[in-house]
């Protein structure tokens, strides 16, 4: 039957499967676990049958990996010819090691294990992973092992019952009859997660127009002549670019920007032209130049002649006089707009092609590529890392791989004899990966994409905020449900709220309650506190203010918390200061917050005890647009207060929390937290007074809190807001709550004096 190969997903590749489209399984007597042979224009392969995915049903499509598809000389979309395949299992095996593979002892096991249920021919190399090596999995390669006789001959399933032996000549000088073809390829599209859309629009712009110039050419249009792309470090650009020209089997050359500079003069513009003559003479091919801002920045920024040289004899040779054939050129860069303007244009860079930050599922998949040939455990749930790690890019999550796998040799290592040449086997076959050693892994790294601004997710839940129920709610429906309710919000054509300002008497609360919003919603956090954003030079602060936007767009769903916004956003006009930085200051976020550019999935939570002193054009709907009053807190309140913080503590029994939270008015959150801490203390004093030192650590268990240090810490620690103050916040209250936008806050700062 003739089938249309598609890529594999991530999590199937490498395992000799090729998962095919269930109507064709059923018109061709197939089931689950039979082998099909494939062939291909460049040759023949044998695989294990997997049931296509539900999305491929009824297309004629076959999915098989990278070495499946270099094997059949086949690239994606291409037709194979697909028939069942009637495949003896192997009485024995022959396996040759690679010579550089250090291991001692019987890993004819280990092979077995990796190699069940795949067909096998002699001469063939597989790749597979043991975890461990100067070769393994750890370092992004598997170990390369040569088939060197088969029992019977031919293509053969490797089952329970093979017999497998390590053949005593090192794999490479075996030869056979797949050894004269190109070794598989180092990146395949199934090696690439979290990128389908760009990697179908790379393909488009590349694989078609040199496979099929004729589709061109009918239109009477040139094909595309190069592609940009650009995002923040680590994401997967030059990846992208190896698994193209891997897979198109196209002349692929890079250039490496700071390689062609020379100090003589011509010498750098000959090396690209060098480059480029080599390309038209073996096209179709295709030109990667990574780092593309070193070698073309703009030229009017630029002080070298050697930059703008180079960057003239590009343009020249991208679209010059000269046709340049089936050569494209791709680069790559994360600082696009530091590029000279006339290479981003029309028959130079056609297509720019943003490559983000993965979101949840793409970051599953690039957990489920990277964690292939590692021994895991069978409870780790990769889709709760996946959740976990926002901001992460592609390069975090290998990094987050190979630190787990870390943390297993670190377990194993004290069995280890390291001066031995050779590792023990059995060794090797006790490692395994636990979910353990990915809690430690997450801990020592930050999300390349934010590490500037970075403040990792509180763990601060609504459990630990004391009463303030009305305000927890509030917060809930303008920053939890946009994010958890997408489509409620897409059907009633309702805007998510841009901000929300938390005002109120000190210690109330705010910032506690900004860290558990920000936790509960599972989404990144940046903090920034208001002063640390003031520079002394003109244009750096609100340079500033511009990056945090920035980063927040291209890592949402973001949390941006300002705590003590008054400092840096005050009232215009007001300002005593000569330089005038507050202003541009307060301009800089009017239009972050509300400008051209949307904010998409990102939430502004502003912290204040002084709302008179605010800007009142932040506080307009569209900005600051929800206005929570975090009040002092009421009886009820106060016992829920109490409740959390002596909810660890070793209470006697004759404490009654409603008596304390009836004698506490006027106390705020801060307050009632120092009384309880007070209260601890007072009992610890009198029990380390009253035992020997060397007593403590058995009678520790006996220490009460009693209703008696808490009548002390009451005398120590007195209210924070008088009734002035709390009747000052409720008139502010008041007038957030009845004045028109237009005029509300005009006349807030004559109350609060």
């Amino acid at each position: 039957m003739k089938l249309t190969v598609k890529p594999l997903k991530q999590k199937d590749a490498g395992r000799g499967l090729a998962a095919v489209d269930r109507q064709a399984m059923d018109e061709m007597n197939l089931e689950n676990g039979d082998y099909i042979l494939i062939e291909g224009e460049g040759g023949r392969t044998v695989a294990r049958v997997w049931p296509g995915y539900p999305e491929d049903g009824g297309r004629g499509v076959v999915r098989i990996d990278g070495r499946l598809r270099q094997e059949t000389g086949t690239g994606i979309d291409d037709g194979v010819n697909v028939e069942k395949a009637d495949v003896q299992p192997a009485k024995s095996l022959t396996v040759a090691l690679p010579q550089n593979l250090k291991v001692r002892g019987n890993v004819a096991p280990m092979i077995q294990q990796n190699l069940s249920g795949q067909a096998v021919t002699q001469g063939q190399t597989v790749q597979i992973s043991f975890g461990l090596g100067p070769l393994s999995s750890m370092s992004g390669q598997k170990i390369p092992l040569r088939i060197a006789d088969t029992e019977p001959d031919g293509t053969v399933v490797v089952a329970d019952s093979t017999d497998i032996t390590i053949s005593e000549q090192p794999a490479e000088q075996i030869a056979g009859e797949e050894s004269k073809k190109a070794v598989a390829p180092n990146v395949s599209y199934e090696d690439i997660g979290g990128l389908d859309d760009e990697l179908e629009q790379v393909r488009e712009m590349i694989e078609l127009p040199m496979r099929h110039p004729e589709l061109f050419q009918q239109l009477g249009i040139e094909p595309p002549k190069g592609v940009l792309l650009h995002g923040p470090p680590g994401t997967g650009k030059t990846l992208m670019a190896q698994a193209v020209a891997n897979e198109i089997d196209a002349y692929f050359t890079d250039i490496s920007g700071p390689e062609i500079m020379s100090k003589y003069y011509g010498e750098s513009e000959e090396k690209l032209r060098e480059v480029f003559e080599e390309a038209a003479e073996n096209d179709p091919a295709v030109i990667f130049i990574d780092e593309l801002d070193s070698i073309a920045p703009k030229r009017g920024e630029t002080s070298g002649d050697v930059e703008r040289r180079v960057v003239a004899q590009l343009l020249s040779l991208m679209d010059g006089l000269e046709d340049r054939g089936q050569v494209i050129v791709i680069g790559a860069t994360n600082r696009v707009d530091a590029l000279d303007p006339a290479l981003r244009r029309g028959g130079r860079f056609d297509r720019e092609i943003e490559v983000g930050v993965p979101d949840k599922d793409g970051r599953k998949e690039i957990l489920q590529v990277h964690t292939r040939g590692m021994p895991l455990v069978d409870e780790i749930n990769l889709e709760m890392y996946a959740e976990s790690t926002h901001g992460f890019v592609g390069a975090d999550i290998e990094q987050l791989a190979k630190e787990a796998a870390m943390n297993a040799l670190r377990r194993v290592r004290p069995h280890l004899d390291l001066e031995e040449d050779e590792i023990d086997a059995e060794t090797l076959e006790q490692l395994r990966i636990t979910a353990t050693d990915f809690k430690q892994a997450m801990k020592g790294i930050e999300p390349s994409a934010l590490r500037e601004v970075f403040v990792e997710v509180p763990d601060v839940t609504w459990k630990q905020v004391g009463g303030l129920e009305d305000t927890k709610e509030r917060l809930r429906e303008t920053i939890q449900w946009p994010l958890e309710y997408p489509e409620v919000f897409e059907e009633m054509d309702m805007q998510a709220a841009k901000g929300v300002l938390m005002y109120g008497p000190p210690g109330t609360g705010k910032t506690l309650l900004a860290k558990a919003i920000a936790n509960e919603a599972q989404s990144n956090f940046i903090s920034i506190k208001g002063p640390e954003l003031l520079d002394k030079y003109v244009g750096e602060s609100e340079k500033g203010v511009r990056e945090i936007f920035e980063k927040a767009r291209s890592n949402a769903p973001t949390v941006v918390f300002f705590d003590e916004i008054d400092s840096i956003a005050t009232e215009r006009g007001h300002s005593m200061s000569e330089s005038g930085v507050g202003e541009r200051v307060v301009s800089q976020l009017l239009t972050e917050l509300d400008g051209l550019e949307e904010l998409e999935d990102v939430v502004v939570i502003a912290t204040t005890n002084r709302p008179d002193l605010i800007d009142t054009a932040l506080l307009r709907p569209g900005r600051l647009d929800r206005h929570v009053h975090v009040p002092v807190p009421d009886e009820d309140a106060r016992q829920k207060i109490f409740d959390v913080h002596t909810g660890e503590k070793p209470l006697a029994d004759d404490i009654d929390l409603e008596t304390l939270a009836e004698r506490t008015n006027g106390y705020v959150g801060a307050d009632i937290e120092a009384v309880c801490r007070e209260a601890s203390m007072a009992a610890s004093r009198e029990f380390i007074n009253s035992v020997s030192p060397e007593e403590v650590t058995d009678s520790v268990g006996n220490v009460r809190v009693t209703m008696e240090h808490f009548e002390e810490a009451l005398d120590e620690v007195s209210p924070s807001v008088t009734e002035d103050t709390r009747e000052r916040y409720e008139e502010i209250e008041e007038q957030f709550d009845t004045e028109e936008p237009d005029t509300k806050n005009n006349d807030v700062g004559r109350t609060f004096h």
